[in-house]
């Protein structure tokens, strides 16, 4: 079993930044590909970034096109932690930030993460 906890939400004002943090605890996540999603009052949980698990050559960065160029996703696993660095933050990005973690996951895919957390609130003022 692997537990995933978000931190890191709040408010902040358009064109502000934060940084979410996933930390895993259970069964090692080394080997987990991992994803953040986000949902809105009244909308579907929709795809923001994703990073697979670091092999000898790296792990890969996915990102949802609304997000490119501001949010950078990365992953720490000697601490057991993902990030999410948001900068340029828009009303637009207000939501719950969900962390996801899976093995061979499909990035945009929802069904194809196993482990889920709590979510934390992100709100961007005008």
């Amino acid at each position: 079993q692997v537990q995933l906890v978000e931190s890191g939400g709040g408010l902040v004002q358009a064109g502000g930044s934060l940084r979410l943090s996933c930390v895993t605890s259970g069964r090692t996540v080394r080997s987990y590909d991992m994803g953040w999603f986000r949902q809105a009052p009244g909308k579907e949980r929709e795809f923001v970034a994703a990073v697979t698990w670091r092999t000898w050559s790296g792990a890969d960065t996915y990102y949802a096109d609304s997000v490119k160029g501001r949010f950078t996703i990365s992953r720490e696993d000697a601490k057991n932690t993902m990030y999410l660095q948001m900068n340029s933050l828009k009303p637009e990005d207000t939501a719950v930030y969900y962390c996801a973690a899976g093995v061979a996951i499909r990035a945009g895919v929802v069904g194809t993460y196993r482990y889920w957390g709590q979510g934390t609130q992100v709100t961007v003022s005008s």
